[in-house]
């Protein structure tokens, strides 16, 4: 079950670059907490895939209900119940507000990886044995 998968590794890692890159730099309406939300559970995705052999559907599945259930819990002030409001880096992380929105972009960042996981497999070449 637990294997390496270096494509997936470096994906989580390019993902990371740019939801930083977005983090610091975009101050907008959209990119930031939209596109942000949507890149966020691509790349838990593929850090999941980088170290676990889970199906796609599988792996698809566990990141959502994570990312459904990290938003629920903003509800009740997570953060803060964990005694971590007085760090920046917790609040940016795990949030301290809920939105129907970012639910909205965890299912659209999901739908990208499975259609993308199924261009991706239709699109390796045939073996003849």
């Amino acid at each position: 079950m637990l294997r390496f998968n270096k494509f997936y590794l470096q994906a989580t890692l390019w993902l990371l670059g740019i939801e930083i890159i977005i983090a610091l730099n975009v101050h907008d309406n959209f990119i930031r907490p939209f596109g942000g939300d949507v890149l966020v559970v691509i790349l838990l995705y593929c850090l999941l895939k980088g170290f676990v052999n889970f199906s796609n559907y599988k792996a698809a599945l566990v990141v959502l209900l994570f990312a459904f259930s990290i938003e629920i819990a903003q509800c009740f002030h997570i953060v803060d119940v964990l005694g971590l409001g007085r760090y920046t880096i917790a609040r940016v992380i795990i949030g301290t507000t809920f939105a129907w929105t970012d639910l909205l972009a965890y299912m659209l960042g999901i739908i990208i990886v499975l259609i993308t996981e199924r261009l991706a497999k239709s699109m390796q070449p045939c073996s003849i044995l």
